[in-house]
């Protein structure tokens, strides 16, 4: 019975949809596109949501109810299924989020309203992403003395086998120092093996989930998310840099630019751009990057490379002659070089998302969609547990369905 009431209201919501998209000057475009291409560019979308809300206050006012947004929200994605989100409980949450208020309608209803200036700020919740306290098991954990012994013993020896088995052996202290605020800043103090024996940052993030967790980014983006990433690119605003990146990431590329695995992540970066921050300045994709990722060319001083370096969240540094067969990766942390067990730009990545959760460490506010989506999207972390934008949930139902 309850399964029937909800088809008759979505088709109700679908019918009031269409009948907007019908009436109103650009709905057929958006009819057409949808209809050719089984899904929505984002400028389409944004028409979309235009023609909706605008429909939407004509015969319900300036201050819709929660209820009637949500039933325009339904309406799109029992009209456009594509635009469903495969990950969130009712599937329209990008465009209207009941519990939150948040989604593309609301955020066109403020437009309008003009009454709300400040602008919406997109975090992590508190209770899913990096700072949330996960279950450590306990067995082969140690504790007092014979924990303290270990951190001793690890500074001095030179076998890198005992090393990841103590270090396996102190997780447990490990990740109650990095979840306390007075100590979190000393664990490469504590610990300064992070800094010369590659693969630790991999056994703790193993540890933290499980290896089916650890391992699903390098599964799973060469063959579910890169060219789905690339051929939405392309519905981009075409600028040199996002033509370069294409071209590198389709395999055409030069020297002079990053591989074919690294361009494709880029392009991610393009397609969430930085949310809206607590500074006025909007950054942009390409400032963005500059967060993420740096070259470094290899005859030139590293420390010189880092000393200039503003900000206290992790990024990646490819170090090589030439920006198209790095030598070396490195995530840095709080200035301080922790090498990448692997050589491949996709690795190294892997590295760098999972360091926010072995340190505690909260995504640059840049980045924040940018992470999420690995997060939820790839990782399956969290999933309906962290805060998630808009943009996030409505391209991972571009790519997912």
């Amino acid at each position: 019975m309850v399964s029937n009431s909800f088809n008759i209201d979505a088709e109700k919501a679908k019918r009031t949809v269409q009948d907007a998209l019908e009436k109103k000057s650009g709905g057929e475009e958006v009819l057409e596109e949808y209809q050719t291409t089984k899904t929505l560019k984002h400028s389409t979308r944004r028409q979309l949501v235009n023609i909706v809300v605008s429909h939407m206050t004509e015969i319900h006012g300036r201050i819709p109810t929660r209820k009637q947004r949500e039933t325009y929200a339904l309406g799109i994605i029992s009209l456009f299924p594509s635009l469903k989100d495969p990950f969130s409980a009712k599937g329209y949450e990008h465009f209207y989020d009941p519990e939150k208020g948040t989604g593309f309608i609301s955020w066109r209803l403020k437009t309008l309203s003009r009454k709300n200036p400040k602008r919406v700020r997109l975090e992590m919740s508190e209770s899913g992403g990096p700072s949330r306290r996960r279950r450590i098991d306990d067995v082969q954990q140690l504790e007092g003395d014979a924990c303290r012994e270990a951190i001793s013993f690890l500074v001095h020896t030179a076998d890198e086998t005992e090393v990841m088995q103590k270090m396996k052996e102190t997780f447990k202290h490990r990740q109650e120092l990095v979840h306390n605020p007075d100590r979190s800043a000393d664990v490469l103090d504590v610990f300064p093996r992070y800094l010369d024996v590659k693969g630790l940052i991999n056994q703790d993030f193993a540890l933290l989930f499980n290896a089916g967790t650890s391992n699903k980014f390098l599964k799973r983006w060469e063959t579910a998310f890169k060219q789905k990433i690339i051929n939405e690119a392309k519905s981009l605003t075409s600028t040199a840099e996002i033509r370069c990146l294409l071209n590198a990431a389709g395999g055409q590329g030069s020297e002079n630019d990053w591989d074919s695995d690294m361009s494709s992540v880029l392009l991610l970066l393009h397609l969430l751009p930085p949310p809206p921050g607590r500074k006025k300045t909007k950054i942009s994709p390409t400032e963005a990057i500059d967060r993420l990722v740096h070259f470094h060319k290899s005859c030139t001083s590293i420390e010189g490379h880092l000393s200039g370096r503003e900000g206290h969240q992790p990024f990646l540094l490819g170090s090589g002659r030439i920006k198209g067969r790095i030598d070396h990766f490195y995530v840095v942390v709080d200035k301080r070089l922790i090498p990448c067990s692997g050589t491949s730009s996709l690795s190294a990545f892997d590295e760098l998302f999972k360091v926010h959760y072995v340190f505690n460490l909260s995504y640059e506010e840049a980045l924040v969609n940018f992470f999420t989506f690995l997060q939820t999207t790839v990782y399956n972390i969290d999933v309906g547990l962290s805060s998630e934008s808009p943009r996030v949930r409505e391209l991972r139902a571009k790519l997912l369905n």
